[in-house]
Protein backbone atom coordinates (compact mmCIF):
# COMPACT_ATOMS: atom_id res chain seq x y z
CA UNK A 1 0.00 0.00 0.00
CA UNK A 2 2.63 2.56 0.81
CA UNK A 3 4.02 1.91 -2.56
CA UNK A 4 1.08 2.53 -4.70
CA UNK A 5 0.87 5.59 -2.42
CA UNK A 6 4.14 6.51 -2.72
CA UNK A 7 3.44 6.59 -6.90
CA UNK A 8 -0.21 8.01 -7.04
CA UNK A 9 1.93 11.15 -4.98
CA UNK A 10 4.84 10.98 -7.82
CA UNK A 11 2.09 11.10 -10.25
CA UNK A 12 0.23 14.14 -8.75
CA UNK A 13 3.61 15.43 -8.57
CA UNK A 14 4.56 14.92 -12.04
CA UNK A 15 0.66 15.95 -13.16
CA UNK A 16 1.43 19.65 -11.83
CA UNK A 17 4.55 19.79 -12.97
CA UNK A 18 3.46 19.15 -16.33
CA UNK A 19 0.36 21.11 -15.96
CA UNK A 20 2.41 24.25 -15.01
CA UNK A 21 4.75 23.59 -17.86
CA UNK A 22 1.90 23.45 -20.32
CA UNK A 23 -0.06 26.68 -19.79
CA UNK A 24 -1.07 28.97 -21.93
CA UNK A 25 1.56 31.91 -22.40
CA UNK A 26 0.32 35.05 -22.11
CA UNK A 27 0.23 36.62 -25.72
CA UNK A 28 1.17 40.34 -25.78
CA UNK A 29 1.19 42.06 -29.88
CA UNK A 30 4.17 44.45 -30.49
CA UNK A 31 3.27 46.97 -33.74
CA UNK A 32 6.18 48.28 -35.28
CA UNK A 33 7.70 49.52 -38.04
CA UNK A 34 10.61 46.72 -39.01
CA UNK A 35 10.89 47.21 -42.58
CA UNK A 36 10.27 50.78 -44.39
CA UNK A 37 12.04 54.37 -43.71
CA UNK A 38 10.90 54.46 -39.88
CA UNK A 39 12.23 50.39 -39.58
CA UNK A 40 15.35 51.90 -37.14
CA UNK A 41 12.78 52.84 -34.74
CA UNK A 42 10.83 49.96 -35.62
CA UNK A 43 13.30 47.38 -34.58
CA UNK A 44 14.69 49.22 -31.80
CA UNK A 45 11.20 48.91 -30.02
CA UNK A 46 10.99 45.33 -30.50
CA UNK A 47 14.26 44.27 -29.21
CA UNK A 48 13.84 46.23 -25.69
CA UNK A 49 10.07 44.32 -25.66
CA UNK A 50 12.39 41.36 -26.44
CA UNK A 51 14.66 42.10 -23.08
CA UNK A 52 11.84 42.89 -20.89
CA UNK A 53 10.00 39.57 -21.69
CA UNK A 54 13.00 37.25 -21.29
CA UNK A 55 13.63 39.24 -18.05
CA UNK A 56 10.07 38.44 -16.55
CA UNK A 57 9.72 34.96 -17.76
CA UNK A 58 13.35 34.46 -16.30
CA UNK A 59 11.77 35.30 -13.29
CA UNK A 60 8.94 33.10 -13.27
CA UNK A 61 6.58 34.56 -15.79
CA UNK A 62 3.56 36.65 -15.23
CA UNK A 63 0.39 35.65 -13.29
CA UNK A 64 2.49 31.60 -13.38
CA UNK A 65 2.86 31.84 -16.69
CA UNK A 66 5.10 32.97 -19.44
CA UNK A 67 4.90 35.38 -22.02
CA UNK A 68 4.82 35.28 -25.33
CA UNK A 69 6.08 38.55 -27.89
CA UNK A 70 3.71 38.52 -30.72
CA UNK A 71 5.27 41.30 -33.20
CA UNK A 72 4.10 42.06 -36.81
CA UNK A 73 5.74 44.67 -39.13
CA UNK A 74 3.76 47.76 -40.45
CA UNK A 75 5.64 47.96 -43.53
CA UNK A 76 5.47 52.00 -42.39
CA UNK A 77 2.02 51.25 -43.84
CA UNK A 78 -1.46 52.13 -42.57
CA UNK A 79 -3.01 48.91 -44.17
CA UNK A 80 -0.20 46.69 -43.08
CA UNK A 81 -1.35 47.52 -39.69
CA UNK A 82 -4.26 47.39 -39.30
CA UNK A 83 -4.20 43.70 -41.55
CA UNK A 84 -1.54 43.22 -38.80
CA UNK A 85 -4.00 43.83 -35.60
CA UNK A 86 -6.19 41.88 -36.97
CA UNK A 87 -4.52 38.73 -36.94
CA UNK A 88 -2.84 39.65 -33.70
CA UNK A 89 -6.28 39.87 -32.22
CA UNK A 90 -8.39 37.28 -34.37
CA UNK A 91 -5.70 34.37 -35.13
CA UNK A 92 -3.20 35.10 -32.23
CA UNK A 93 -5.82 35.71 -29.45
CA UNK A 94 -3.18 38.66 -27.95
CA UNK A 95 -4.50 40.25 -24.91
CA UNK A 96 -2.76 43.53 -25.35
CA UNK A 97 -1.31 45.07 -28.17
CA UNK A 98 2.02 47.47 -27.83
CA UNK A 99 2.84 49.82 -30.54
CA UNK A 100 3.13 51.59 -32.87
CA UNK A 101 5.12 54.74 -32.92
CA UNK A 102 3.00 56.55 -35.34
CA UNK A 103 0.05 58.65 -34.91
CA UNK A 104 -1.73 57.81 -38.08
CA UNK A 105 -1.43 53.82 -37.54
CA UNK A 106 -2.55 54.40 -33.82
CA UNK A 107 -5.40 55.94 -35.55
CA UNK A 108 -6.23 53.29 -38.09
CA UNK A 109 -6.11 50.57 -35.62
CA UNK A 110 -8.33 52.23 -33.11
CA UNK A 111 -11.33 50.82 -34.66
CA UNK A 112 -10.03 46.93 -34.76
CA UNK A 113 -8.99 47.15 -31.46
CA UNK A 114 -12.17 48.63 -29.99
CA UNK A 115 -14.07 46.49 -31.85
CA UNK A 116 -11.81 43.34 -30.54
CA UNK A 117 -11.63 44.34 -26.85
CA UNK A 118 -7.66 44.50 -27.16
CA UNK A 119 -6.03 47.59 -25.66
CA UNK A 120 -3.32 49.33 -27.62
CA UNK A 121 -0.78 51.47 -26.16
CA UNK A 122 0.95 54.00 -28.48
CA UNK A 123 4.21 54.32 -27.32
CA UNK A 124 5.01 57.87 -29.45
CA UNK A 125 2.23 58.77 -31.54
CA UNK A 126 1.47 62.20 -30.14
CA UNK A 127 -1.51 63.20 -32.49
CA UNK A 128 -4.28 63.73 -29.96
CA UNK A 129 -6.70 61.70 -32.41
CA UNK A 130 -4.75 58.32 -31.01
CA UNK A 131 -6.80 58.03 -27.62
CA UNK A 132 -9.83 60.44 -28.45
CA UNK A 133 -12.35 60.57 -31.70
CA UNK A 134 -13.04 63.55 -33.47
CA UNK A 135 -16.01 64.62 -30.85
CA UNK A 136 -13.32 64.48 -27.68
CA UNK A 137 -15.00 61.17 -26.84
CA UNK A 138 -12.02 58.49 -25.46
CA UNK A 139 -11.51 55.48 -27.04
CA UNK A 140 -11.89 52.66 -24.72
CA UNK A 141 -9.30 50.76 -26.04
CA UNK A 142 -6.44 53.21 -27.23
CA UNK A 143 -3.52 54.53 -24.35
CA UNK A 144 -0.49 56.26 -25.06
CA UNK A 145 2.20 56.36 -22.77
CA UNK A 146 3.81 59.56 -24.47
CA UNK A 147 2.79 63.22 -24.04
CA UNK A 148 0.97 64.89 -27.00
CA UNK A 149 1.24 67.25 -30.16
CA UNK A 150 -0.83 69.97 -27.74
CA UNK A 151 1.98 70.06 -25.32
CA UNK A 152 4.73 69.20 -27.83
CA UNK A 153 4.02 72.30 -30.00
CA UNK A 154 3.49 74.44 -27.03
CA UNK A 155 6.93 73.78 -26.12
CA UNK A 156 8.57 74.62 -29.63
CA UNK A 157 6.68 77.53 -29.84
CA UNK A 158 7.96 78.46 -26.77
CA UNK A 159 11.81 77.41 -27.33
CA UNK A 160 11.95 79.09 -31.13
CA UNK A 161 10.33 82.42 -29.70
CA UNK A 162 11.67 83.07 -26.25
CA UNK A 163 14.90 81.39 -25.71
CA UNK A 164 15.98 81.15 -28.95
CA UNK A 165 14.47 84.57 -29.84
CA UNK A 166 13.69 83.39 -33.61
CA UNK A 167 10.32 85.70 -34.78
CA UNK A 168 9.98 84.56 -38.12
CA UNK A 169 9.29 81.15 -38.67
CA UNK A 170 8.95 78.78 -41.58
CA UNK A 171 7.39 75.08 -41.40
CA UNK A 172 8.22 72.34 -43.62
CA UNK A 173 5.78 69.15 -43.30
CA UNK A 174 4.11 66.14 -44.81
CA UNK A 175 0.46 67.03 -45.73
CA UNK A 176 -0.29 63.70 -45.79
CA UNK A 177 0.81 62.71 -42.42
CA UNK A 178 -1.36 62.96 -39.23
CA UNK A 179 1.47 63.28 -36.87
CA UNK A 180 3.26 66.01 -38.94
CA UNK A 181 -0.58 68.28 -39.53
CA UNK A 182 -0.95 67.89 -35.47
CA UNK A 183 2.12 69.60 -34.46
CA UNK A 184 2.20 72.05 -37.08
CA UNK A 185 -1.42 73.25 -35.96
CA UNK A 186 -0.27 73.85 -32.07
CA UNK A 187 3.50 74.89 -32.99
CA UNK A 188 1.76 77.69 -35.10
CA UNK A 189 -1.29 78.36 -32.66
CA UNK A 190 1.31 78.67 -29.57
CA UNK A 191 3.87 80.94 -32.17
CA UNK A 192 1.74 83.54 -33.15
CA UNK A 193 -0.01 83.37 -29.93
CA UNK A 194 3.47 84.46 -28.40
CA UNK A 195 3.68 86.97 -31.03
CA UNK A 196 5.79 85.22 -33.72
CA UNK A 197 4.98 85.61 -37.57
CA UNK A 198 4.71 82.09 -39.84
CA UNK A 199 6.33 83.65 -43.30
CA UNK A 200 6.19 80.93 -45.01
CA UNK A 201 4.19 77.07 -44.62
CA UNK A 202 5.45 74.73 -47.46
CA UNK A 203 3.83 71.26 -47.56
CA UNK A 204 5.65 67.85 -49.64
CA UNK A 205 4.29 64.60 -50.43
CA UNK A 206 4.95 61.11 -48.64
CA UNK A 207 7.46 60.26 -51.68
CA UNK A 208 8.84 63.60 -52.14
CA UNK A 209 12.49 63.36 -51.69
CA UNK A 210 13.77 66.88 -53.50
CA UNK A 211 12.56 69.84 -50.82
CA UNK A 212 14.93 72.07 -52.69
CA UNK A 213 11.60 74.49 -53.78
CA UNK A 214 9.72 74.69 -50.51
CA UNK A 215 13.25 75.85 -48.89
CA UNK A 216 14.08 78.45 -51.81
CA UNK A 217 10.52 79.86 -51.12
CA UNK A 218 11.44 79.67 -47.31
CA UNK A 219 14.49 81.17 -47.98
CA UNK A 220 13.20 84.07 -49.97
CA UNK A 221 10.53 84.78 -47.07
CA UNK A 222 13.26 85.81 -45.04
CA UNK A 223 12.65 82.74 -42.36
CA UNK A 224 14.97 82.69 -39.57
CA UNK A 225 13.87 79.78 -37.93
CA UNK A 226 13.22 76.68 -39.96
CA UNK A 227 10.27 73.89 -37.74
CA UNK A 228 10.06 70.65 -38.84
CA UNK A 229 7.25 68.63 -37.48
CA UNK A 230 8.13 65.63 -39.78
CA UNK A 231 10.00 62.11 -38.90
CA UNK A 232 13.30 60.87 -39.56
CA UNK A 233 14.49 60.82 -43.40
CA UNK A 234 12.66 63.45 -44.64
CA UNK A 235 13.69 65.65 -42.13
CA UNK A 236 17.13 64.86 -42.75
CA UNK A 237 16.77 65.33 -46.32
CA UNK A 238 15.24 68.93 -45.65
CA UNK A 239 18.31 69.91 -43.33
CA UNK A 240 21.26 68.29 -46.07
CA UNK A 241 19.22 70.32 -48.51
CA UNK A 242 18.84 73.60 -46.72
CA UNK A 243 22.39 73.73 -46.08
CA UNK A 244 23.61 73.32 -50.01
CA UNK A 245 20.98 75.94 -50.62
CA UNK A 246 22.61 78.07 -47.96
CA UNK A 247 19.59 78.54 -45.98
CA UNK A 248 20.65 80.22 -42.50
CA UNK A 249 18.36 79.59 -40.41
CA UNK A 250 18.02 77.90 -36.94
CA UNK A 251 16.22 74.40 -36.95
CA UNK A 252 13.52 72.91 -34.52
CA UNK A 253 11.72 69.78 -34.96
CA UNK A 254 9.68 67.21 -32.85
CA UNK A 255 10.04 64.04 -31.54
CA UNK A 256 9.90 62.42 -34.71
CA UNK A 257 13.81 62.66 -34.35
CA UNK A 258 16.17 59.52 -34.36
CA UNK A 259 20.04 59.50 -34.52
CA UNK A 260 20.24 57.95 -38.06
CA UNK A 261 19.33 61.42 -38.81
CA UNK A 262 23.20 62.39 -38.20
CA UNK A 263 24.11 60.09 -40.23
CA UNK A 264 22.06 61.30 -43.28
CA UNK A 265 22.72 64.90 -43.06
CA UNK A 266 25.98 65.04 -41.46
CA UNK A 267 27.56 68.62 -40.46
CA UNK A 268 23.96 70.54 -41.23
CA UNK A 269 22.22 68.74 -37.93
CA UNK A 270 24.73 70.13 -35.76
CA UNK A 271 22.57 73.10 -33.46
CA UNK A 272 19.29 71.66 -34.47
CA UNK A 273 17.07 71.14 -31.38
CA UNK A 274 14.09 68.39 -31.01
CA UNK A 275 11.56 68.10 -28.73
CA UNK A 276 11.35 64.68 -27.37
CA UNK A 277 10.48 62.41 -24.39
CA UNK A 278 13.67 61.41 -22.36
CA UNK A 279 17.36 61.57 -22.86
CA UNK A 280 20.62 59.84 -23.69
CA UNK A 281 22.21 60.47 -20.64
CA UNK A 282 18.93 59.78 -18.04
CA UNK A 283 20.69 58.14 -15.41
CA UNK A 284 18.22 55.71 -15.32
CA UNK A 285 17.59 54.39 -18.55
CA UNK A 286 21.65 54.11 -18.02
CA UNK A 287 21.65 50.51 -17.39
CA UNK A 288 19.06 49.76 -19.52
CA UNK A 289 21.12 51.03 -22.53
CA UNK A 290 24.01 49.13 -21.30
CA UNK A 291 22.37 45.54 -21.38
CA UNK A 292 21.02 46.38 -24.51
CA UNK A 293 24.52 46.61 -26.14
CA UNK A 294 25.38 43.78 -24.14
CA UNK A 295 21.98 41.37 -25.56
CA UNK A 296 22.58 43.23 -28.85
CA UNK A 297 25.98 44.34 -29.46
CA UNK A 298 25.12 47.73 -30.83
CA UNK A 299 24.39 50.81 -29.45
CA UNK A 300 20.45 51.95 -28.42
CA UNK A 301 20.96 54.53 -31.21
CA UNK A 302 17.34 55.33 -31.56
CA UNK A 303 17.00 55.41 -27.43
CA UNK A 304 13.84 57.41 -27.14
CA UNK A 305 12.10 54.66 -28.74
CA UNK A 306 13.86 52.54 -27.04
CA UNK A 307 12.91 54.14 -23.49
CA UNK A 308 9.24 54.61 -24.71
CA UNK A 309 9.14 50.51 -25.44
CA UNK A 310 10.54 49.28 -22.46
CA UNK A 311 8.55 51.17 -20.01
CA UNK A 312 5.48 50.51 -21.62
CA UNK A 313 6.49 46.59 -21.48
CA UNK A 314 6.42 46.94 -17.68
CA UNK A 315 3.21 49.19 -17.70
CA UNK A 316 0.95 46.54 -19.83
CA UNK A 317 2.67 43.80 -17.16
CA UNK A 318 1.82 46.06 -14.36
CA UNK A 319 -1.43 46.35 -15.53
CA UNK A 320 -2.19 42.73 -16.20
CA UNK A 321 -0.79 42.26 -12.52
CA UNK A 322 -3.48 44.66 -11.42
CA UNK A 323 -6.19 43.07 -13.48
CA UNK A 324 -5.71 39.52 -12.24
CA UNK A 325 -5.91 37.70 -15.41
CA UNK A 326 -5.11 38.20 -19.22
CA UNK A 327 -8.13 39.61 -20.28
CA UNK A 328 -8.39 42.54 -22.74
CA UNK A 329 -11.91 44.22 -20.90
CA UNK A 330 -9.83 43.93 -17.49
CA UNK A 331 -6.42 45.06 -19.04
CA UNK A 332 -7.93 48.07 -20.24
CA UNK A 333 -9.53 48.93 -16.94
CA UNK A 334 -6.23 48.66 -15.08
CA UNK A 335 -3.99 51.00 -17.82
CA UNK A 336 -6.62 53.43 -17.21
CA UNK A 337 -6.39 53.58 -13.53
CA UNK A 338 -2.63 53.60 -13.69
CA UNK A 339 -1.87 56.24 -10.49
CA UNK A 340 1.89 57.39 -9.80
CA UNK A 341 3.04 53.94 -11.17
CA UNK A 342 6.92 54.71 -11.12
CA UNK A 343 8.58 53.46 -14.69
CA UNK A 344 11.95 54.17 -15.75
CA UNK A 345 11.90 57.66 -17.87
CA UNK A 346 8.56 58.31 -15.62
CA UNK A 347 5.96 58.50 -12.93
CA UNK A 348 3.26 57.52 -14.73
CA UNK A 349 -0.50 58.61 -14.15
CA UNK A 350 -3.43 58.05 -16.78
CA UNK A 351 -6.19 60.94 -17.10
CA UNK A 352 -9.29 58.39 -18.00
CA UNK A 353 -11.17 61.37 -19.53
CA UNK A 354 -8.15 61.32 -22.57
CA UNK A 355 -6.31 57.93 -21.85
CA UNK A 356 -3.02 60.51 -21.74
CA UNK A 357 -0.05 60.37 -18.84
CA UNK A 358 -1.14 63.24 -16.68
CA UNK A 359 1.96 65.66 -15.73
CA UNK A 360 4.42 64.59 -18.31
CA UNK A 361 7.84 66.51 -18.24
CA UNK A 362 9.36 67.28 -22.28
CA UNK A 363 13.46 67.38 -22.84
CA UNK A 364 14.67 69.39 -25.49
CA UNK A 365 17.64 67.73 -27.00
CA UNK A 366 20.67 69.93 -29.09
CA UNK A 367 22.61 68.04 -31.78
CA UNK A 368 26.31 68.87 -30.57
CA UNK A 369 29.89 69.08 -32.57
CA UNK A 370 30.20 65.55 -32.18
CA UNK A 371 26.96 64.85 -34.28
CA UNK A 372 25.03 63.68 -31.16
CA UNK A 373 22.15 64.95 -28.64
CA UNK A 374 22.67 66.77 -25.66
CA UNK A 375 20.42 67.70 -22.97
CA UNK A 376 19.73 70.88 -23.57
CA UNK A 377 16.74 71.62 -20.67
CA UNK A 378 13.64 69.97 -19.10
CA UNK A 379 10.34 71.69 -18.95
CA UNK A 380 7.62 70.24 -16.49
CA UNK A 381 4.05 71.26 -17.62
CA UNK A 382 2.31 74.49 -15.60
Amino acid sequence: MKKVLALLTLAVVVFAAGAAFAAEPIKIGYLAALTGDYAQYGITEVNMAKMVVNDINAQGGLLGCQIELIPYDTKTRNEDAVNAVRRMIESDKVCVIVGANSSGINIATAPIVAKGKTPQISTVGTNPLVTVDNKGRVRDYSFRICFTDPYQGALAADLAYNDLGKKNAAILYNVGSDYAQGLREFFVKNYEKLGGKVVADEGFRETDVDYRAQLTKIKNAGADLLFLPGMGKDMALAIKQAQELGLNVTIVGGDGYGEFMNEIAGDAMKGTYWINHTYLEDPEMAPIFKRYKEVYNDDCKEFVNGTMAYDAMYWVIDAIKRAGKAEGPAIAKALEATKGLKLHHATLTIDPETHNPLNKAGIILKVGDDLHTKFYKKVEPK
